[in-house]
């Protein structure tokens, strides 16, 4: 009986050591693929995360780049006027800085002025003396056309004289003919005949000779007529010359590149500063392949690199007729064997729709990447950048020049 329970209890015992792992299996492996899932499951989050995002971006590079033409090579252009002088003096005085804002008109630079002023005074003084000598030229032309008309006037007195004396000749010599007058008296009448005829020659010749000197008269006075107008332009160049001593800003903008000092000696065409206007566009170099549907007035938005987050309204102002490489110093020839087609840039201008309050901040040179919109077709002609006004070049021209 104690045999039967002891194999009994070791049966018992085996069959509960077997079930003991099987029962820990079944409770252990699924915790295992629990912990795999668990495990899994940011991966698969972070893989639906970057397919989510490679979509997005896909899609908006997609959305954005439909219909639109970009580059970067493309930058802030201004009006940059280098300023010069006329004349070769000394700088008096300087009333600006690098980097000052100035107005059309300013008085900007004072060259010494004395060489100049002598210059003109000596000019005013040879205008003096030619209007001295034309106003004596008019006078001598008067007196030699009353002489003239004194000489015609005693030609024509001769002339009636000669005219009377000749028909007394003629009627004495037929009374002597007839012995009614003696010889004394037919002699008489010829000497007196003669006498008529001498005195007639004598007032022709004087009428020419007076006509002579009218002719004289007349030409040294259009000789003192163009001596005065010679003066009187020396004058006008002098009085230019000396305008030239003070440089007006011809335009508002501000100054850059300063150059020059109190002191110097200056030359024509020396390069005191420069004068950048704060008009600004911008010149976008767009390839050839990207020009298919680009046209004038279509709208642009313009990036700036050195305000970053600011879009800038612009349109397209208008193409240059040839690309970049066209109008280079040494435009590359195409007539050689090594013909390599390389795709061309063509300058594009864009003009900003911004009031001028807002561009204040761009400047000449700095770089920007515009984006034109190729579905839109806004009609902007009379939009186009205007010509510059005529410029300031000296006091004369000045509205109200500062001292």
């Amino acid at each position: 009986m104690s045999t039967t329970v002891t194999a009994n209890s070791v049966v018992d015992f085996r069959a509960s050591q077997q079930g003991r792992p099987a029962q820990e299996t079944r409770v252990d492996v699924p915790d295992a693929k629990k912990q795999k899932r668990r495990r899994m499951r940011p991966r698969k989050l972070i893989l639906f995360a970057a397919a989510g995002l490679i979509l997005a971006g896909a899609t908006y590079w997609y959305l954005r780049s439909t219909g639109y033409e970009s580059t970067d090579d493309a930058s802030i252009e201004a009006h940059v006027i280098e300023v010069s002088p006329k004349i070769s003096a000394h700088v008096q005085a300087v009333h600006f800085d690098d980097n000052y804002k100035v107005k059309r008109g300013d008085l900007l630079l004072e060259l010494d002025p004395r060489d100049f002023e002598v210059s003109l005074a000596n000019a005013e003084a040879n205008l003096a003396s030619a209007k001295s000598k034309l106003n004596e030229s008019g006078a001598q032309e008067k007196v030699a056309e009353a002489g003239f008309g004194q000489a015609k006037a005693d030609l024509a007195s001769a002339q009636a004289t000669a005219d009377d004396v000749e028909a007394d000749f003629k009627r004495n010599e037929q009374l002597y003919a007839t012995r009614v007058i003696d010889r004394r008296e037919y002699d008489s009448s010829v000497a007196q005949a003669k006498t008529a005829r001498a005195n007639v020659e004598s007032a022709s010749k004087r009428v020419t000779s007076q006509e002579a000197q009218v002719l004289l008269a007349s030409a040294q006075y259009i000789t003192a007529a163009a001596e005065e107008k010679q003066a009187d332009s020396l004058v006008q160049q002098a009085e230019l010359q000396l305008s030239y001593t003070k440089i007006y800003a011809a335009f508002d903008g501000r100054v850059t590149r300063k150059s020059v000092e109190p002191g110097n000696y200056v030359q024509p065409g020396q390069t005191l500063f420069s004068l950048v206007l704060p008009d600004v566009w911008v010149v976008a170099d767009f390839k050839e392949t990207q020009l298919k549907r680009m046209s004038v007035g279509q709208s642009v938005s313009v990036h700036v690199d050195a305000i970053p987050g600011r879009e800038f309204k612009a349109h397209v102002e208008s193409f240059q007729i040839g690309t970049g490489s066209r109008f280079t110093l040494l435009p590359p020839e195409n007539a050689t064997g090594n013909f390599v087609k390389v795709v061309q840039r063509v300058p594009v201008k864009i003009i900003f729709d911004e009031p001028a309050v807002d561009l204040e901040l761009l400047w000449a040179g700095e770089s920007v990447e515009p984006r034109v919109d190729l579905n839109s077709r806004a009609n902007r002609e009379d939009q186009r950048a205007a010509p510059l006004p005529p410029a300031i070049l000296g006091a004369a021209d000045a509205a109200a020049p500062k001292p």
